[in-house]
């Protein structure tokens, strides 16, 4: 090889080994930085770490889940029937003139509370009383005419005794008079009509209760035959509520009535939240409604501070029996899953089992435990969503946050 091409083999090899230097210290820096970056998250996590187990302390892992829990307790509770029912009057009664005439007064105001008899409305009495008197006038006329024929009657009757005329004309004098006595009778009825109208025409309260709307102004004709009529009169004190109960529960309730009982039933609104009235049972139906399997009873209310109203929607509670010293608990406490009802029971050591409980009659925001629970045991009423059989509990105060320590 002569000297040129050394030369050439040297220039070419000489780049070659630069470009593998090159690449090599890329490698080796690309490295050294990843390993940075892993060691700085390294470090990153582990203080994290180590902050967050100092915040939480020692205790964190032993501590249990907040719930809170009640104490069943020993109690009284009220076996209720319920039903839908609906506030009947037990009168309404619609005011309708009896006779035809112009309504000269209206004595009443619409809403106004009125007892039986009050006046309510004054018909033009003028027409009647020109009626009353061309009645009596025709019956003092016919008086005068049967007097007469009383009068001949006995000349008569005197003068068949001494054979001065004929049977037959005596007889015909006798049925004159009593022709003239059935002609009194008609005028002395026709009499009592007219002051009956005359009466009539001052239109009072049949009944007492509240009145309704008025439906003719003062100065229209009105006539016994109208359909609407003046007012409406509803009583509401006392006032009904009729309800219905399931068929399977009439037993039950008749016997309490043949027993001579007073069942009490408590109306509640449409929510069933307040309660509006309290009275007594007076009735049950004499049948049952084969399309629905229930059947009507009608409840009494005092309405006092007419809380009721005719046609008001209301929830019906009525009491049947009291159960004696029942386990009681509250109603967030049960539970129902596949296996039925349940509730969660705190045990002394803070952990949780679950319990079948078979349930009683409700009252209000507790339900009584037929069986399964005895007295004083804790129950769980909150937080029951995140238990499961033997979990770990921090008992907490009903209503609040802080929690305490304690199965019982």
């Amino acid at each position: 090889m002569n000297l040129t091409q050394e030369t050439k083999a040297k220039d070419i090899a000489e780049p070659t080994r630069s470009g593998s230097s090159h690449t090599r210290w890329w490698i080796v820096l690309l490295v050294v930085c990843l390993l940075a970056i892993g060691a700085y998250v390294f470090l990153i996590m582990a203080g994290e770490g180590k902050s967050r187990a100092t915040k939480q302390g020692p205790d964190s892992v032993a501590r249990g889940v907040p719930v809170v829990a009640a104490a069943a307790k020993m109690s009284d509770v009220g076996v209720y029937l319920t039903g839908l029912g609906s506030v009947t009057p037990i009168n309404t009664v619609m005011v309708k003139s009896r006779v035809d005439g112009q309504l000269m007064e209206v004595l009443f105001k619409e809403g106004q509370i009125v007892s039986g008899g009050d006046l309510l409305a004054i018909i033009d009495p003028r027409p009647y009383e020109v009626q009353l008197t061309q009645a009596e006038g025709q019956l003092a006329h016919d008086q005068a005419l049967l007097e007469n024929a009383r009068l001949d009657l006995e000349r008569y009757r005197v003068l068949w005794e001494q054979d001065s005329i004929q049977k037959q004309q005596l007889d015909t004098q006798d049925a004159l008079v009593r022709q003239y006595e059935g002609t009194v009778k008609t005028d002395q009825g026709q009499v009592n009509s007219a002051k009956l109208n005359l009466i009539y025409c001052r239109i009072t309260a049949p009944v007492g209760g509240r009145l309704g709307l008025r439906q003719v102004d003062p100065g229209n004709i009105i006539h016994a035959t109208d359909t609407n009529g003046l007012v409406v009169i509803t009583q509401l004190q006392p006032i009904t509520v009729v309800f219905t109960i399931p068929e399977d529960d009439i037993s039950g309730v008749m016997k309490k009535l043949q027993a001579g009982e007073k069942l009490s039933v408590d109306a509640y609104d449409r929510a069933e939240k307040n309660k509006l009235a309290t009275g007594t049972l007076l009735t049950v139906d004499n049948q049952i409604d084969p399309t629905t399997g229930t059947v009507k009873l009608r409840a009494q209310f005092a309405n006092k501070d007419y809380s009721l109203f005719p046609n008001q929607f209301v929830n019906v509670r009525m009491l049947v029996d009291v159960k004696r010293d029942a386990t009681v608990i509250p109603n967030a406490a049960v539970l129902r899953g596949t296996q039925g009802t349940f509730v969660y029971v705190v045990k002394s050591d803070n952990t949780v089992t679950v319990r079948p409980v078979k349930l009683g009659p409700t009252q209000g925001e507790n339900i009584a435990i037929d069986s399964g629970l005895a007295v004083d045991e804790q129950v769980v009423v909150d937080g029951t969503d995140k238990l499961r059989e033997g979990s770990k509990v921090e008992l907490g105060v009903r209503g609040g946050n802080t929690p305490r320590k304690g199965g019982r």
